[in-house]
């Protein structure tokens, strides 16, 4: 096995652990036993348990940042915001339901997350927020505040994810994205 491949492998096992008992479970012992490995192969590929751990949470955090960048539409497109916002949705919802433990990681960070992991994803929703901001403020869509506006759809895509994430037969994409149609539909109504 290259030593890229081991890299990968390590990682993997330590996201699968991760996900199955949370971080306080991870060990370097416990690593290169349910790799079926030596300690001295982990720590030949990583420093230590916090080395281990800061690859783990940059490789998903990249995972997960790329998967959204695919997603978010720009601010400046041809169409109606509201449509390009829904098929960025319907999108969303599909990268969480087809990778599941790398947004697991990100929507519900398990008991013991370190601290650089709580640091990605408020990156990754400030990077997130400023697109959808800058979409929200479209002339065609027009938000009043594009920003809250920004804030209230992010969080309410992440709502929709984690409830997807428990109960996929329940919450599927498409339900999702019909309410979602739905109040796009609604944002003529006069406000009060």
């Amino acid at each position: 096995m290259s030593a890229e491949a081991r890299r990968e492998q390590l990682l993997d096992v330590t996201k699968a652990i991760v996900a199955r008992h949370g971080f306080h479970a991870v060990s370097i012992e416990r690593v290169a036993r349910e790799a079926g490995i030596s300690r001295p192969i982990v720590y030949g590929h990583f420093d230590d348990l916090p080395g281990l751990l800061d690859a783990l949470v940059r490789r998903e955090s990249a995972r997960a940042l790329g998967q959204l960048a695919a997603l978010l539409p720009p601010p400046v497109e041809v169409g109606d915001p509201a449509e390009r916002l829904l098929a960025g949705l319907g999108g969303y919802l599909e990268v969480v339901r087809a990778d599941p433990e790398t947004w697991r990681l990100v929507l519900v960070p398990p008991e013991g997350a370190p601290r650089v992991l709580h640091e990605a994803i408020s990156r990754g929703r400030a990077a997130v927020v400023a697109q959808l901001t800058a979409t929200l403020g479209d002339g065609a869509l027009a938000a009043p505040d594009p920003e809250l506006a920004a804030h209230l759809t992010s969080a309410w895509s992440d709502e929709a994810a984690r409830l997807m994430l428990s109960d996929p037969e329940r919450y599927p994409p498409e339900r999702v994205v019909a309410l979602a149609r739905w109040w796009f539909g609604r944002r003529a109504v006069p406000s009060v």
